[in-house]
Formats: structure tokens, C-alpha cells, sequence
């Protein structure tokens, strides 16, 4: 019998639901055991019933084995569909950055709500003036973004933004398999080829405005470590995985840019910043010389990391 699956997305933009379909062949193969009975970026499927009335007064998401969810929760709208997710699904799976660990959509818990409305409706350069919106059908907004796992117990984590589709498939063949997933546990760092010479190299950072010294043409393990060439690498602080399982390099620098950290702390419980901070001060180099401090969880902010001043 096949295993049911559902799927949500909150506070997300669908990134993680296409990597699904980058599966490509293992998706094929898989398919004959998956039913997908609840998947709104593939399927029409109403919370209320297929005419939004009559008997049904909460929202209808089928029982199913495995829940897949990507994206924070932002509103009461997201939080109560994560619950009813949570209530109707065995397993519950985080996919994505945002779902994991908050996201880009995170960086929004430095500033108030309050401070949100201004600049979107009266602001912005590009923005006619206007007052907020107060229709009542609008879900109501939390005071900050929020992970999954700050409001519902999540059983297994897939970050990434997107994750990578090998993940993705191991997640998948594992729950089929009845086995533990064998995902990535090291760091960007731990998987990158380019050369290292050690501490002292580089005193203060600079800004990733200039191509880094490379040969073009030639293979990654020619290239020097683009932390030691200054610039803001966090490769040392994030999870490996961009890659996927094939033992390739991290992708940011297969294109000579710097690792951003989109796969989150390399633990669960890591905190992107203070991190950073430490692999900078213990190899030498001038903590102050980093330009923007809430960029080091730029994908990471949720779990009260990022706060309104």
C-alpha cells in the first residue's frame, strides 16, 4: 500500500517544492509508493471543504504518514495550518531554511511590524501612499517569523534553499525503507577542496566587490580558501549538503563566490553569528571588519537570534 503524503508551504516561496520535482528519476521511481493526498503547489485542495461551505468549520488536511512542510510561520494562518499538519501527519518533516531555521524571510524579526507597514505602504519609492490593510479575512500577523520546530514538534530536518534533491531522496527512500536517513553532518568547510595555508594569512576582511584571485579554466583545489584571500566565507558555520551526495564541491564555490550559509548552522541548535565571530577571532582576523553582523543570519534568525532593536 502506498505511503500517504502531505505537503504545505507557510512562509516560503516554493523553492523547496521544486527541488521535489528536481528529484527527476528517483522521483519516477518512488512515485508508485508515495500518494500524494494533500500538496496545494500541485493540487486544488480546499482547507474547508471543495466549496468553502457547508459542515466542515476546521481545516480538512488529510490523515497521512509523512508531512512535508517548507516555510516559517509568520501569521495565525500558517500556525494553525502547521497544527492541523502536525495533528493529521505521523512524521513531520522541515524542508528548507526557512522551515528549519527561519530563513531570508527571518531577517524581517530585526524590525517591528509596525515598522513593516510603514515601509511597504508608505515608504517604499516605488509605493503609492496607503493606510494598512484591515480586512478581517486577513490572517492577523505574529509578532516574528518562527521556525517549525518553535511551534510543533518536527521528527526529521531537510535545510537547504532550496535542500539539495539527493536529501530530499534520502529522506524519502529512508522513511520507504523503514531506516534512519543518512544526511550531512560536516561543514561547507569540511567538504570545500580549495587550499588552506592556516592562521595569519588575512587580518581583517573586505568586501566581496572584486572577483577573487583565481586562474579561470582550472580546478577548484588551485584556488585559495576565499576566507584567507578576506573575504566573508561562512563555510565554517554552515551545513554541508548544497553539494548533494555525490561528493562535488559546495556550489557557491564551484562559481568562486563565498559560501552565503543558506543550509543554517551546522547543529541544529547553532547559532550562524556568534560562530562566525569565533572562526574569525581564532584564526586572526579582525571581527570588526565585518560590515553588516545581521548578515551572518541572513538565513537563521528565527529562534529569537534576530531581534527588533
Amino acid at each position: 500500500m502506498p505511503v500517504k503524503v502531505a505537503s504545505e508551504w507557510l512562509n516560503s516561496c516554493s523553492g523547496c517544492e521544486i527541488a521535489i520535482l528536481n528529484l527527476g528519476e528517483t522521483l519516477l521511481a518512488v512515485l508508485p509508493q508515495l500518494e500524494f493526498v494533500h500538496i496545494p503547489v500541485l493540487m486544488d485542495h480546499k482547507y474547508f471543504g471543495q466549496t468553502g461551505e457547508g459542515d466542515i468549520h476546521h481545516l480538512d488536511i488529510p490523515q497521512a504518514v509523512v508531512g512535508l512542510i517548507s516555510g516559517g510561520i509568520r501569521n495565525k494562518e500558517h500556525l494553525e495550518v502547521a497544527a492541523a499538519m502536525r495533528k493529521n501527519c505521523q512524521v513531520v518533516i522541515a524542508l528548507g531554511t526557512c522551515a528549519t531555521h527561519g530563513g531570508i524571510p527571518s531577517l524581517i524579526n530585526g524590525f517591528r511590524d509596525e515598522d513593516l507597514f510603514e515601509r511597504y505602504y508608505r515608504g517604499s519609492e516605488t509605493t503609492d501612499p496607503h493606510a494598512n490593510p484591515n480586512d478581517p479575512a486577513l490572517p492577523p500577523l505574529l509578532d516574528r517569523t518562527y521556525a517549525l520546530d518553535e511551534k510543533i514538534k518536527v521528527d526529521l530536518y531537510l535545510p537547504g534553499c532550496p535542500p539539495h534533491p539527493d536529501q530530499i531522496a534520502e529522506a524519502i527512500v529512508s522513511l520507504l525503507e523503514g531506516r534512519a536517513p543518512n544526511l550531512p553532518t560536516k561543514s561547507v568547510c569540511d567538504t570545500c577542496p580549495t587550499i588552506r595555508e592556516g592562521k595569519g594569512r588575512v587580518k581583517k576582511l573586505r568586501r566581496f566587490t572584486e572577483n577573487a584571485h583565481f586562474e579561470p579554466g582550472r580546478p577548484l583545489n588551485e584556488m585559495h580558501c576565499l576566507l584567507e584571500q578576506g573575504f566573508l566565507c561562512m563555510g565554517p558555520v554552515t551545513r554541508a549538503g548544497c553539494a548533494g551526495n555525490n561528493g562535488d564541491a559546495p556550489r557557491c564555490l564551484i562559481a568562486r563566490v563565498p559560501c552565503r550559509g543558506c543550509f543554517g548552522p551546522v547543529q541544529h541548535d547553532g547559532n550562524q553569528l556568534l560562530d562566525m565571530l569565533n572562526a574569525l577571532a581564532s584564526n586572526g582576523i579582525d571581527c570588526s571588519s565585518v560590515t553588516d553582523l545581521p548578515s551572518l543570519l541572513r538565513f537563521s534568525g528565527a529562534h529569537n537570534l534576530v531581534q527588533a532593536k
